[in-house]
């Protein structure tokens, strides 16, 4: 069995929000302006994943959290940029709010 990575869809999905080129993300993370472009385009394709400390740089210029790119759909990946914007405090009550929906 064949397990989807989801980082090639997440990204893409992100940069184009951003109205970010290919290019243009990749120069803001630090990447040589004339490999940046290409380097993107194999990390959306799928053919070279990031390594972590790229995909966190991704993230931040995006503004994504890092758990968004590992989101295998689109409900989860909605989830994890709502819980990323909130307070430490909201989040707790949040837990607490599910935790005890599942006593019920």
């Amino acid at each position: 069995m064949s397990i989807i990575n989801p980082i090639p869809l997440r990204l893409k999905e992100a940069r184009n929000k951003s109205k970010l080129s290919q290019k243009a993300l990749g120069v803001l993370i630090g990447m040589d302006e004339s490999s940046a472009s290409p380097r993107m385009n194999q990390y959306e394709k799928g053919k070279h994943t990031p390594d972590v400390q790229t995909l966190k740089l991704i993230a931040d210029e995006l503004g994504v959290p890092l758990n968004y790119f590992f989101c295998e759909d689109d409900s989860s990946a909605e989830l994890a940029c709502i819980i990323a914007r909130m307070s430490e405090a909201k989040r707790k009550e949040l837990i607490r709010q599910l935790a005890n929906s599942e006593d019920d």
